[in-house]
């Protein structure tokens, strides 16, 4: 299992229209109370944001002459800010030019997985986890791990890829516990605040849907139970 920007399940449209009554949908393993397993954080308000087209930004082709340091999410349980690194200068110019172009705004956070590997993604307004912005060309790879334990540290984000090399697009990944993957993934920032709130969320876990019925991932890969709606993203 890896962090793929196609990954997609067919049911995953009907969480909007049905969302309000997901605690009355949502099966618990017959061991765990609702009580053992809450739905929400208290630190996050309702999600309000909606799947939503693409948005058009113009795409940069060379990197930054003057690097953004930082790049802030806004987001219904709070602020996500991330410290930018410098050795991967055409992909934070990428993804600052789309965080001040309001490609991010009112977007869902997509995918949460939550055994063996631990990271909340986003980046795809559409929510259907295929999305990239309108007309860019993808990408090349910069500031790739080496192989190993533990190669995505608690903190690190990461852009999302669809399986290949150098074809990065909007989507990413915050890894909110010590994660090994494959040295695929370009490395572009860590988590200065926030961290904390996005455990909370994997602790409350993942969903998939069975027909009109929302469980459990019993895979540990989904939605996020609790939604994570970014409002503004900023960089600068």
């Amino acid at each position: 299992m890896g962090i793929k920007v196609e990954w997609n399940k067919s049911s995953m449209k009907k969480i909007f229209a049905i969302a309000a009554s997901l605690a009355l949908l949502l099966t618990f393993a017959p061991s765990v109370s609702a009580e053992e397993r809450p739905l929400t954080l208290a630190e996050c308000k309702k999600a309000t944001a909606t799947p939503r087209p693409l948005t058009q930004v113009k795409q940069p082709k060379v990197p930054a002459k003057s690097l953004p340091k930082k790049l802030t999410l806004n987001t219904n349980c709070g602020e996500i800010v991330i410290a930018l690194d410098p050795k991967a200068p055409q992909t934070i110019t990428n993804m600052s030019t789309l965080a001040n172009g309001k490609y991010f705004d009112n977007s869902l956070c997509h995918r949460l997985t939550t055994a063996g590997i631990f990271v909340l993604q986003c980046g795809d307004p559409t929510y259907m986890a295929n999305g990239n912005p309108p007309k860019w060309d993808l990408y090349k790879d910069e500031n790739l791990p080496k192989a190993g334990p533990k190669n995505y540290p608690a903190g690190t984000v990461a852009m999302a890829n669809p399986a290949r090399p150098n074809a990065n697009g909007s989507q990413f990944f915050l890894v909110y516990q010590d994660t090994q993957l494959g040295p695929n993934y370009t490395i572009w920032g860590k988590i200065t605040k926030g961290l904390d709130t996005i455990k909370k969320i994997g602790e409350i876990g993942a969903l998939e849907w069975q027909g009109n019925q929302a469980i459990y991932a019993p895979d540990g890969d989904g939605e996020p139970i609790q939604q994570v709606a970014i409002i503004k993203a900023t960089a600068k």
